[in-house]
């Protein structure tokens, strides 16, 4: 399992409700379902990995989450988690007051345009950077928003978005991330997962 999905496992408690948007293949609901005993619900766009989580006996639904997150009711779930998704989107505040409306807390994970490979790559080669967490060249990437650790930890604040937890990922490593010392994490962390409701 991916290390993004071991440092959310580990904020999710035991026999908790949670809803996955963009569950992907469902890979972290099929691990929390079995290792947690966690409810889990999945909202995924893409029809291959739909069927793939009915294959693996998940509950999920085929949906955009970008326009259809107003069918869940208000704090319906104990958590509600969106991995690694938020920069796809066009309104990317727009589906955070959504998942907030539908969560008691809200898990985020964002790619980090802050990493300092990312930052180097821009300045000194004069292109976008192509990283394991950005794989995807310019003119096909389903990126609209680039948003840094640090960005999206500000939009919060600005927001009087409680921020509960943020856990910065570098490789298998994993920091928390704090006011004082954001500017050193968002330029070492590749993934920044944050925790807020």
């Amino acid at each position: 399992m991916k290390q993004e999905f071991k440092v959310i496992a580990d904020l999710l408690p035991n026999n908790s409700r949670v809803l996955d948007v963009g569950c992907g293949d469902g890979s972290l609901m099929n691990f929390l379902v079995k290792e947690k005993n966690i409810e889990t619900r999945g909202l995924e766009l893409d029809q291959n990995n739909v069927q793939e989580c009915i294959y693996k006996g998940l509950t999920v639904i085929q949906g955009n989450a970008e326009t259809e997150l107003y069918q869940f009711p208000n704090q319906s779930f104990d958590y509600v988690v969106l991995s690694q998704t938020l920069q796809a989107f066009y309104k990317p505040d727009k589906v955070l007051n959504e998942l907030l409306r539908i969560g008691k807390s809200v898990i985020v994970s964002i790619p980090n345009f802050g990493y300092w490979k990312v930052r180097t790559s821009l300045l000194f080669f004069g292109k976008m950077p192509i990283t394991k967490t950005l794989p995807n060249t310019w003119f096909n990437t389903p990126n609209l928003h680039m948003c840094t650790i640090k960005d999206l930890y500000n939009y919060c604040e600005d927001q009087n978005i409680n921020i509960k937890k943020v856990i910065g990922v570098n490789e298998n490593n994993t920091s928390l991330i704090k006011r004082k010392n954001l500017e050193i994490k968002n330029l070492f962390s590749k993934l920044g997962i944050f925790l807020i409701g």
